[in-house]
């Protein structure tokens, strides 16, 4: 369908590859569509990830919130790390029902190997078998564990930050969220690429894009919905899952927020760093002009995809010190 709203433009370099990509993923996501496309959706071998790269990976099983399975970590790491430094807690993206702990770790790669961070990936549960609180809940365990074996890990308990992309993004703010109201783990900052915040999908951006771009209006109705069910659009709906919808963002770490000017998630993802700055906190937001959903990830080699990336790289530099 296409939407009523006039739209931005693409930017001409990402936008002459648009209709490749939609091609092969398409720009909606059906509930029916979730297991297939679950095969497509996925990190690339952590081999590859790592080849000709100066970064070892080892894998820790840790238990799950109570009542609930284990946890797989994935932790990045320089061959030559100096322990005591900065660590990335990664939350991956896939709309609350796709992808794996390995989505972006190309990104957490270059981190490791940069700013000798330490990262570690979890693999949390998926909506609709795990609706919500599972996959909140689930990263918010392992950030726990993280905060409790930084000796292990070599990182300063002082230098963690909450990362992730689109439902990374949104669980990652979850994340902060909990923790700041369970007396949890204190973060650094929070890492919040395109996140996905508001369920209840009403914003000029989410009508701008429906049946055009990646991740449009219903692909963001399906991902809300495997995840909440009937308690979506309601007043119960957790800011925990939700974060759009929590009034107070004040005692927040610093935020990174950054969203492409052509997708769903644009208008909501600056009303959430306005809505810090309302509340006397720090978060630096980056609109960029005619990016898609997901731009750096599917076309990584694109002019405004490695000034993103430079972006964020830069910040993290800030923030931790590296």
């Amino acid at each position: 369908m296409t939407s009523k709203y006039r739209v931005p433009p693409f930017d001409a370099e990402l936008g002459a590859t648009l209709g490749a990509l939609g091609d092969l993923i398409g720009p909606t996501l059906m509930p029916d569509m979730i297991a297939g496309m679950r095969d497509t959706l996925v990190g690339p071998p952590v081999e590859d990830l790592l080849a000709g790269r100066p970064v070892t990976h080892f894998e820790r099983t840790i238990p799950g919130p109570v009542g609930a399975p284990d946890l797989t970590l994935s932790i990045f790491r320089r061959v030559d790390h100096v322990p005591g430094g900065p660590g990335i807690y990664h939350i991956h993206g896939g709309g609350m029902v796709m992808g794996d702990r390995f989505l972006g770790a190309d990104a957490l790669i270059d981190w490791v190997e940069l700013l000798d961070v330490v990262a570690v990936s979890v693999e949390y549960r998926l909506a609709p078998e795990h609706p919500d609180p599972a996959p909140v809940e689930d990263c918010y365990a392992g950030l726990e564990w993280v905060a409790a074996n930084v000796d292990e890990l070599g990182i300063d308990p002082r230098k963690i930050v909450v990362a992730g992309a689109s439902a990374g993004g949104g669980l990652a703010a979850g994340v902060a969220l909990l923790s700041r109201d369970r007396g949890g783990p204190i973060l650094a900052g929070q890492l919040l690429i395109y996140p996905m915040l508001d369920d209840r999908n009403d914003t000029v951006s989410s009508h701008q894009f429906d049946g055009i771009g990646v991740w449009d209006r219903t692909s963001n109705d399906t991902g809300w919905s495997a995840l909440l069910g009937e308690r979506r659009k309601t007043d119960h709906v957790s800011i925990y899952a939700a974060p759009a919808r929590a009034a107070d963002l004040s005692n927040l770490p610093p935020a990174f927020i950054d969203v492409a000017s052509a997708e769903v998630f644009r208008d909501e993802d600056i009303a959430y760093a306005s809505t810090i700055w309302k509340c006397g906190g720090d978060a630096e937001l980056h609109v960029w002009p005619g990016g898609f959903h997901g731009f750096d990830i599917f076309f990584p080699q694109a002019a405004l995809s490695l000034l993103a990336r430079e972006t964020r790289t830069r910040w993290l530099r800030r923030i931790l010190g590296a």
